[in-house]
């Protein structure tokens, strides 16, 4: 994610941060001005009021400054780092209020789990922020559930109807990395699920409802084939076999066109996540190209700067970043963090999805005033 810096010392401080290391000074991150503040109390009328907060930089401005609350699972649970504003009737962040149904949170390690996703939907909401995706109107919102097997009744992760549901198991790295090996998967995170079952939402959102279904076939085939035949076909082959690389970001992108797009908008969402957080490394983050004999180097850009990079630019800058972050990965004898090699049709479909979020974006923004004439 994006680094910040505390406002009260200037030291470097992370999207999941509730107290600065250098300085002491309580950290919230505040999603109506998208960045972390070090907080102080809020001071109302001759004494402090315990329930507000204002930014250390507002500090004795006066009244007319903003003032927030700490999330109810801050508090409760020491579950979430969010704020919200002081007026707000609500008791949840804007990230945790979207959570409908927990597990059992009595048992310790529900509640563990339980934490480790939050912290991966807090980091989805953010992106989703910067793309100028949420805050959304009510219902504009995926919902999710997080639940545990019960016996008999096993959770299978995924999207229907605005809801997005999450088997808590995945949470556990033993699970994860099981399900990754028998399923041969390169890649299996938490901030994957989500990405990828949030792709199923925003296909409802900015696809299906905008009528724009003839596009989205022309790129990635017809929707309408049987979804459930199509997956038990996928799955009674030997997937990792398929021949994908040369029009699909992974094997299970070919399982259905549906498959296909959130795989793509999931990998859209790491790319321009993992692009703004080599950005937001302001003394320069540069990287060679890696052409032999290629003198130049790339100093990354802001995909989310209100003059972001085009696709093309974005792409020059992913491909020596992914091979650097392997690089760093195998000197500490980890295996690669990006395990993909993108192809020309992949791309074209990541161009797909970043046409359709810029263009969204847009539309979410006000029009500017008009000159007044004469």
């Amino acid at each position: 994610m994006q680094v910040f810096n505390c406002d009260q010392c200037g030291h470097l401080v992370f999207f999941d941060s509730v107290q600065c290391l250098h300085c002491g000074a309580k950290l919230a991150f505040l999603p109506d001005q998208l960045t972390m503040a070090a907080l102080v109390p809020a001071v109302s009328g001759l004494r402090d009021d315990s329930d507000l907060w204002e930014r250390v930089a507002d500090s004795g401005r006066g009244s007319a400054q903003p003032l927030y609350r700490l999330c109810h699972h801050r508090t409760a649970h020491r579950a979430c780092n969010f704020a919200l504003q002081g007026d707000d009737p609500q008791a949840l962040c804007v990230s945790c209020r979207q959570t409908r149904i927990l597990p059992d949170l009595s048992e310790p390690a529900n509640l563990r789990r339980w934490k480790q996703i939050e912290h991966a939907k807090r980091q989805l909401y953010y992106t989703l922020a910067k793309l100028g995706l949420e805050p959304a109107p009510p219902g504009e919102s995926p919902a999710f559930e997080f639940l545990a097997d019960q016996p008999g009744y096993p959770v299978i992760t995924g999207h229907s109807s605005g809801t997005i549901t999450l088997n808590i198991a995945e949470a556990d790295d033993d699970e994860r990395a099981r399900r990754r090996l028998a399923l041969h998967e390169p890649y299996r995170t938490l901030i994957g699920h989500l990405r990828h079952e949030s792709g199923h939402f925003y296909w409802d959102r900015l696809l299906r409802d905008q009528g724009k279904l003839d596009h989205f076939r022309a790129v990635f085939g017809d929707e309408r084939q049987d979804y459930g035949a199509a997956l038990q076909t996928y799955y009674a082959s030997s997937p990792h076999l398929r021949d994908w690389g040369d029009h699909h970001v992974s094997a299970y992108a070919t399982a259905h066109p549906w498959e296909d797009w959130a795989e793509t908008w999931a990998h859209y969402l790491h790319m321009v996540d993992l692009l703004e957080t080599a950005s937001s490394y302001r003394t320069g983050l540069q990287i060679p190209k890696p052409k032999a004999g290629a003198p130049r180097r790339f100093t990354m850009n802001d995909p989310f700067a209100p003059q972001s990079p085009d696709f093309d630019a974005m792409v020059s800058e992913w491909v020596p970043l992914t091979l650097l972050l392997n690089s760093l990965n195998r000197s500490l004898g980890q295996q690669d963090a990006y395990p993909f090699a993108l192809s020309s049709g992949a791309l074209a479909k990541l161009r797909f999805v970043h046409e359709l979020v810029q263009s969204a974006r847009n539309r979410a923004r006000p029009e500017p005033l008009k000159a007044r004439q004469a």
